[in-house]
């Protein structure tokens, strides 16, 4: 049953990992603004982040959490605002007209993987994600080592992704864009980030059935 969910997991998990959103365009503003060091930490905080719901998810913890209406709340609104903070610094680097400033002095590698990881740790749509991911993908009966499979493949895959983001969005080619059209960038990151809050704080979040 491992063997024939697994693809499908991975499929599913991929996609809702390699779309846009905020965690892949925060990796790819940090990557043009930071360079690629700062962009693959940031990248690793949000992998540290879906390993944390993954095994959450994967042993029960995610569904005790939903079943909790105040704790979900406090993770929503809390995601909800950190992505409005993200929204509030893209609009002022936008309406700002000074150059960019030398990748080194913008944020650090500590820095960026904790913002990596506070966006990704606030993220509630990933306490859903990886609680439907289980409940439908895995049969309630899978053994403890099937969990840890799922999790390792999942996990790794998503590191891959999540860094090939910071990989791709720091080359020389997409910095030289982003200095070009610095102004316009943030314009669109800002948006975005506005977007997924309102998003959040709008939407009818409930907990999957298993």
């Amino acid at each position: 049953m491992i063997e024939l969910n697994l693809p499908l997991i991975l499929i599913a998990a991929l996609l809702a990992g390699a779309s846009p959103g905020p965690a892949t365009l925060a990796i790819a503003g940090t990557s043009m603004t930071s360079g690629r060091r700062a962009g693959l930490a940031l990248a690793s905080g949000v992998t540290t982040g879906s390993f944390v719901w993954s095994v959450s998810a994967a042993f029960g913890l995610a569904a005790v959490m939903l079943a909790n209406a105040w704790a979900f709340e406090i993770i929503r609104y809390a995601g909800a605002g950190y992505l409005l903070f993200l929204a509030y610094k893209s609009a002022r680097s936008a309406l700002q007209g000074a150059q960019l400033k030398t990748p080194a002095l913008v944020l650090s590698p500590r820095r960026a993987y904790s913002k990596g990881l506070a966006l990704h740790l606030t993220n509630p749509k990933a306490i859903l994600f990886f609680g439907a991911l289980y409940a439908i993908g895995l049969p309630p009966d899978t053994p403890p080592s099937g969990l840890v499979i799922v999790i390792l493949a999942v996990g790794t895959q998503s590191m891959i992704v999540f860094h090939a983001y910071a990989v791709i969005f720091s080359s020389a080619p997409m910095i030289a864009c982003y200095q070009r059209m610095r102004r316009g960038f943030e314009a669109v990151f800002a948006m975005a980030f506005g977007a997924a809050a309102l998003r959040i704080l709008t939407a009818r979040l409930a907990a999957p059935q298993g």
